[in-house]
């Protein structure tokens, strides 16, 4: 008898996609898990990272410009080659677990990049492992999108994007909170010993990440049988095309993205203001809240200054020290709320709509971002957080009210928008599509890389909270933007 939670090969005449069963769904999707696990590991910790090994704040957003410059370049390069490919592994898959092992290798050097680095600077070396990361994770999370788009039929949908995103936000909250974890259950320490060093709790907490990612990788790898072209609605491979030039290939690239359907040029708006502020988020909220709940100075996170002093106050390398493990425990609250919220959205979207939804959700996000500023309480408190008992400012425990909106916007975020964007793909070339749309969330990050830096520095005398209110302000202007979205009749939502 066959396994009921594997997805069986269909009949060669089969041209509709068979109802999936929810853990045939939730095969599809596991491996996004460990994915983002990793990623959410990044994001919590490479500020605190690359701050370690002697980036200031103006240069944070600069380096983090890795993320969504490989993002432009990988996934559109592996949507379309992904469209093209066939072999025992399947369409998705082969880029999936190759996207795996190569951010696992990543996982493991970039936080010892000051013990690897012989002939370039750790930060330098840091940030190239960063980039491999970001490659990696690139090279995964395109596939993971079209294989939902591949496998799950049209009235499922909003249950397969919603799963992916319950999946999604499951690794980000162990991915995020396990720094911690290490520090205040297990005893590791969460300072370097010294100054261009990485604390270990950090270190090892990559390595953890490294074999999460591999093994729930390797699930929907082994679990998930691909549909093969040209059964189940799937288009038949393209032929490939002989010796095509690279201006030919342009040629066609660009063909493709001015004839991308409406609704993707019309999300593009609401991508613009909601990436633009996620990216903020994720480069800042470190020292944003040591600055503003902890009181930690600015000129603490200027490396020239650091220079000058020579040594670190011991108050001030602790208080540091435990504002980067707090930002992993507001983390993993967000991702928390955002997979509570996933188990709902989908029945709440077949309700009030797609687009109601995906508006209310980013003006959530937004109220939440600015709420920040009013959380100023440094009086300590012990807080219990089941696993230990921690003391910290009543302003950092305030945080997660902020947080329940915030994870509400990124739910929504990470399916709304392919909900919205799949139904009007052309079947043979979804792939190359959904890499075409991620130009969406490349750009808005770009941008804020580039100006964000400066802003905080220039308008805003590094005072990193007032980047976050501006954060705010964006997402309230990607809840405006959805109402200018238009879904075409065929796409109104399937009541289940």
């Amino acid at each position: 008898m066959s396994n009921p939670s594997d997805i069986s090969k269909p009949a060669k005449n089969s041209q509709h996609k068979p109802r999936l069963s929810f853990w045939q769904i939730w095969n599809v999707s596991f491996g996004f898990l460990g994915v983002q696990f990793g990623f959410a590991l990044q994001n919590a910790n490479a500020s605190r990272i690359l701050s370690d090994l002697g980036a200031d704040l103006h240069s944070l957003s600069l380096f983090w410009l890795v993320a969504p410059i490989m993002g432009l370049i990988i996934q559109p390069i592996v949507g379309a080659a992904s469209d093209k490919t066939w072999n025992r592994l399947g369409r998705r898959n082969p880029y999936i677990l190759a996207g795996g092992i190569a951010a696992a290798i990543g996982m493991l050097l970039m936080p010892n990049s000051a013990t690897l680095a012989s002939f370039i600077t750790p930060l330098f070396f840091g940030a190239m492992m960063l980039a491999l990361m970001d490659a990696s994770f690139n090279l995964a999370f395109q596939p993971f999108r079209a294989l939902v788009s591949d496998m799950v039929p049209s009235e499922q949908r909003n249950v397969g994007y919603s799963i992916q995103s319950f999946l999604i936000n499951i690794g980000a909250v162990f991915g995020s909170i396990l720094p911690f974890v290490l520090t205040n259950v297990i005893g590791l320490e969460n300072t370097a010993s010294t100054a261009g060093q990485v604390a270990p709790s950090v270190i090892w907490a990559f390595y953890i990440g490294a074999t999460v990612m591999l093994g729930s990788v390797l699930w929907t790898v082994l679990r998930t049988k691909e549909y093969e072209p040209g059964t189940n609605g799937l288009a038949e491979l393209e032929e490939q095309k002989v010796e095509q030039s690279l201006n030919e290939k342009l040629v066609e690239f660009f063909s493709l993205v001015k004839t991308m359907p409406k609704t993707m040029k019309q999300l593009a708006l609401v991508q613009f203001f909601s990436w633009f502020a996620l990216f903020i988020m994720w480069v800042y909220t470190m020292p944003a809240i040591a600055q503003h709940i902890w009181g930690i100075d600015a000129k603490w996170f200027d490396p020239t200054y650091l220079e000058s002093v020579g040594t670190i106050p011991a108050h001030i390398a602790q208080a540091k020290g435990t504002a980067g493990d707090w930002v992993g425990i507001i983390f993993a609250a967000y991702s928390l709320f955002a997979a509570i919220a996933s188990i709902f959205m989908a029945k709440v979207a077949n309700k009030i709509g797609r687009k109601l939804t995906y508006s209310l959700s980013l003006l959530a996000g937004g109220i939440g971002y600015l709420s920040i500023m009013l959380v100023h309480n440094p009086e300590l408190t012990l807080v219990n957080l089941g696993i230990t008992q921690i003391s910290v400012p009543q302003g950092a425990v305030s945080l997660f009210l902020p947080m329940i909106g915030v994870g509400i916007a990124w739910a929504a975020i990470l399916a709304m928008p392919y909900a919205i964007l799949a139904g009007s793909l052309p079947v043979k070339q979804t792939g190359v599509y959904m890499g075409i749309f991620n130009f969406t969330i490349a750009a808005p990050q770009i941008v804020s890389g580039i100006f964000a830096g400066w802003i905080l520095t220039a308008v805003f005398d590094n005072q990193a909270i007032y980047i976050i209110m501006l954060a705010g302000i964006s997402m309230l202007l990607g809840a405006i933007s959805v109402y200018f979205v238009k879904e075409d009749a065929e796409q109104a939502i399937v009541t289940e």
